[in-house]
Order: C-alpha cells, then sequence, then structure tokens
C-alpha cells in the first residue's frame, strides 16, 4: 500500500492522503479590500478536485496593515466571512479538509505584487509597519515601528479574532505563519529581534496559541508554518525549533510546517530537490510532534519515499501545484493506489486512476 496515500487523523479530521496544497499567494483581491474573488474558490476547489487531501489558502492577513501586498486576502472583519466561506466550501465540496493561513507581514508588509509593473516597497504606505524592534530587513527598506506593549496586545487580540472568524467561515485546519520573516518569525529570530522582552524569546508565541486556542475549538488541528533555521550563524536554528515547539505543543499545537529562511537576504540557503525534508524529519524526531515537508518535492517516488522512510506526515506542494493541479491523481497512478477521481470527471473518462 502506498504510503502517501494513506490516511491521516487529527484531532476530528482524517485527511484521504498525506499530500496537502501548501499556502502560496495568489495577490487577487482587486479591490485591494481582503474580500474573495472569484478566483479564489475556482483556484482552491481544482486542487481539491485533482486529490490533494487538504487544501490551504494563502497567507491570510489579520489586520489591514499586515498584508503582504495590497491584493492579498483577508480575515481582519466579519465581511471577509462570506467570501471565505464560499472557498471553503468549494474545497469541501470536491472531498479534501480545508484549511488557512493567518498571517501578518510585520516589516515586509505593503510591498507590490509580483507581476506589478514595479517593485519593492509601496510608498506612503498608510499603515505602520509593526514589528518587534526597529530593524529594517534590508538597509534599503523601510524602517519599521516597533511594537508598544498596548500594540502588542491589540495584535494578539488581532490573530484571536481571525481564528474565530476561520471557524465561523467553516475550516477545518487553522495554520499560523511563523516563517519567511514576516511577523512572527521575527519574533523568534535573534536577527530580527536582539533584544527580546525579559529574555523569553518564545514568550509572544506561547501567548498567541493560548489566546487562539481560546477560539479555535479544541476538535480542529491547530498547524505553524516554522522557518526552522535562518541559514544565518547567529540566526534561529533547528535546536530552538525543537525547544519552541516542546513549549508549544502542550497549548494545542498539532503540526509544524517545516519551511526555513527569510528573516535576512545573505542567507546560504541549499536550494535543490527535497532540501527541507531533513527540518520536517529531524523536528519530528526531537519533539514527536506531527511535520510537514515542503520545498522542491515534484515527483510521486519522491513524495512516496519521504512519507515511507517517516520523514514527514504530511507532504505539501507549491508551485507543481500550480504547474499541475491534479498531480495527486496522476501521482496515485504511478503509485499503484487506487484512488477514485470526481464522479463528475470519472462517469466520462473512466476513472484512469
Amino acid at each position: 500500500m502506498s504510503s502517501l496515500f494513506a490516511p491521516f487523523s487529527q484531532r476530528s479530521v482524517t485527511l484521504r492522503n498525506r499530500v496537502a496544497m501548501s499556502p502560496m499567494c495568489m495577490y487577487s483581491c482587486e479591490g485591494m479590500d481582503g474580500v474573495a474573488t472569484a478566483w479564489h474558490p475556482a483556484h482552491y476547489g481544482s486542487r481539491a478536485a485533482g486529490g490533494c487531501s487538504l487544501v490551504m489558502l494563502e497567507a491570510t492577513a489579520v489586520t489591514p496593515g499586515g498584508v503582504i501586498s495590497p491584493q492579498d486576502l483577508g480575515i481582519w472583519s466579519d465581511d471577509h466571512i462570506p467570501g471565505l466561506r464560499a472557498i471553503a466550501e468549494s474545497i469541501q465540496y470536491a472531498g479534501a479538509a480545508a484549511a488557512i493561513q493567518i498571517a501578518h507581514a510585520g516589516r515586509k508588509s505593503g510591498t507590490y505584487r509580483p507581476w506589478s509593473p514595479v517593485r519593492g516597497y509601496v510608498p506612503d504606505w498608510p499603515h505602520p509597519r509593526l514589528a518587534p524592534a526597529a530593524i529594517p530587513f534590508r538597509e534599503d527598506t523601510p524602517v519599521p515601528q516597533a511594537m508598544t506593549a498596548t500594540e502588542r496586545n491589540a495584535m494578539i487580540t488581532a490573530w484571536q479574532q481571525a481564528a474565530r472568524r476561520a471557524h465561523e467561515a467553516g475550516f477545518d485546519v487553522l495554520e499560523l505563519h511563523s516563517a519567511h520573516g514576516y511577523l512572527l518569525h521575527q519574533f523568534l529570530s535573534p536577527l530580527s529581534h536582539p533584544e527580546p522582552e525579559g529574555g523569553d524569546r518564545f514568550a509572544f508565541h506561547r501567548e498567541l496559541v493560548r489566546a487562539v486556542r481560546e477560539e479555535w475549538p479544541a476538535e480542529k488541528p491547530l498547524w505553524m508554518r516554522l522557518s526552522v533555521t535562518d541559514w544565518v550563524e547567529g540566526g534561529w536554528t533547528p535546536d530552538d525549533s525543537a525547544r519552541l515547539v516542546q513549549e508549544l505543543a502542550p497549548l494545542g499545537l498539532d503540526l509544524v510546517d517545516c519551511s526555513s529562511g527569510g528573516t535576512v537576504m545573505n542567507a546560504n540557503i541549499p536550494v535543490g530537490p527535497g532540501y527541507q525534508v531533513h527540518l520536517a524529519r529531524d523536528l519530528r524526531a526531537a519533539t514527536g510532534i506531527a511535520t510537514g515537508a515542503v520545498g522542491s518535492i515534484t515527483e510521486p517516488a519522491q513524495a512516496e519515499a519521504i512519507v515511507a522512510e517517516g520523514s514527514t506526515d504530511i507532504v505539501f506542494l507549491g508551485r507543481q501545484l500550480l504547474r499541475e493541479p491534479y498531480w495527486a491523481l496522476r501521482a496515485a497512478k504511478v503509485l499503484g493506489a487506487e484512488v477514485p477521481w470526481p464522479s463528475q470527471y470519472a462517469w466520462s473518462v473512466g476513472n484512469p486512476g
């Protein structure tokens, strides 16, 4: 039996296999108000129809000033719930679990979307770029505003209320974005937060997970995308990640989606096939928490081996699912797994899987 196509259960959620769609920004809220458009349910629902067991929405901002780009999805208002619910329902209709990643970009907020004719940071950004310390991402990027105690408390509340809205919108899994140099990662890395309050680098994350769990139901899994390492001397390390997870798991964290980097520009990242899998494997071994592996995983046999050898519980695919939305159905055929196609297709093409 294929390990990649074995079910996976956490709390009240059972996934039909181990293939998940990684969160990827679509920059498609044309009203620049965080409200979903027709693009979103079509895009996400197609990957569920394509055989993924879980489809994760892109970084969805918890405050207006927390967007990566002005066209990002938002979850800072109850007005966002209907559009988000439509996306969740499109995913669930096709048999997958609907997940949402909530986020705040911190000092990296307010940038132009990638295909804009103008690149970089939006000038005259109407929101303060908040961060744990007034340290810019690069010398030529805006200096963020160090958060006050009042702003810190308001930020915790914003994430908590975003969790409430995610539940009301019907999502099955919630992920907290603590990677790629965005706000939560900024709190962790010595490169962006050299002097944490009271010397406790994990304090914000503990408070955040507790607050989120007050609104996110106990029967639903809570995940975190984590940059397990900064890949830079003096930065955040895999050992730091293990210590953090050991503190957060008892508070209700269920899985770590293991990525890396993003705090500084000069990181020496050894990019290649499956280059981050060892981070998921080692964190899983050190802490016992379930993990997800992501990064240049493209071939069915590669994904199968990663799960079969015990390196991870979930395989996240990103760009590969942009190239090939029905990758999971092809992978099942390659691996000899019996996976039904959607009835709307199978009746006509004879369920090629």
